[in-house]
């Protein structure tokens, strides 16, 4: 049997790395300390203190073992790790698997990518392209090149933000590629308008979950986090406005 101080020391590895996962894959905050407040909870603890922003936590339970603090060095989107997270608490809560099986778990998962695979999400950036083109701006006829615009644009993308892991220089560079064939692609006859191809090539990189986490946090009180969060957005989508601009500029 684990002595008391050791069960507290599980129980903040458990709840810190769930939310650690949450908060690199896009969760809100308000969602990641109410998760992590119940994890402490149902594994028995009396009393827990939780300081929560999109760089780090700091947690501490029961006023016996110290607060402990767990870095954020990556952002990123996977709803469906987020979703892992949320079951595994659920069956935690109802018992049917223990704190140390929990705990497993959250490592399997931080170690292994959920991600889809790339053909998937090459596929998905086109037809996300070219839907998105269509409903917003009603062209059918550049519905194709838009896709395979899209696509491309998400596979520089893809590129930049797996090998070279700069931030927003990979929605920079995927945005002026994107005006770069969208540009060609007009001038070879193969699309109508310059900018109903751009338009929708340009939506699988917007930032929409970190607006919306934005906003949310901001509204649940996160006068921190929330306003952190939404320069980011801004950031990212100034670094695709400009790749757009800079084509347009000098083609």
């Amino acid at each position: 049997m684990p002595s008391s101080k050791e069960r507290d020391q599980l129980i903040l590895h458990t709840a810190l790395t769930a939310g650690r996962i949450m908060i690199e894959n896009g969760s809100e905050i308000e969602r990641v300390e109410d998760t992590m407040t119940r994890i402490a909870t149902n594994a028995g603890a009396q009393t827990s203190q939780l300081f929560v922003m999109i760089t780090g936590i700091l947690m501490a339970i029961n006023g016996e073992v110290g607060a402990q603090i767990q870095p954020v060095k990556r952002r990123t989107f996977d709803l469906e790790k987020i979703a892992v997270v949320n079951d595994l608490s659920r069956k935690f809560a109802e018992q049917a698997i223990t704190l140390q099986e929990f705990a497993d778990r959250l490592d399997h998962l931080d170690a292994v990518s959920k991600y889809f695979p790339f053909w998937v999400q090459l596929l998905a950036a086109a037809l996300v392209s070219g839907l998105l083109e269509v409903a917003f701006r009603h062209n059918l006829p550049d519905f194709w090149i838009t896709c395979l615009v899209g696509m491309l644009g998400w596979l520089v993308y893809y590129a930049l933000s797996k090998y070279i892991r700069i931030r927003f220089l990979s929605e920079f560079a995927a945005s002026a590629v994107i005006g770069v064939l969208a540009v060609l692609s007009h001038h070879l006859g193969l699309g109508n308008n310059v900018d109903d191809i751009i338009i929708g090539s340009v939506m699988p990189l917007v930032p929409g979950v970190p607006i919306t986490n934005s906003v949310r946090d901001i509204l649940a009180g996160n006068l921190v986090s929330g306003p952190a969060r939404g320069i980011e957005a801004l950031v990212s989508a100034a670094a695709i406005g400009f790749g757009i601009a800079m084509v347009l500029q000098f083609l």
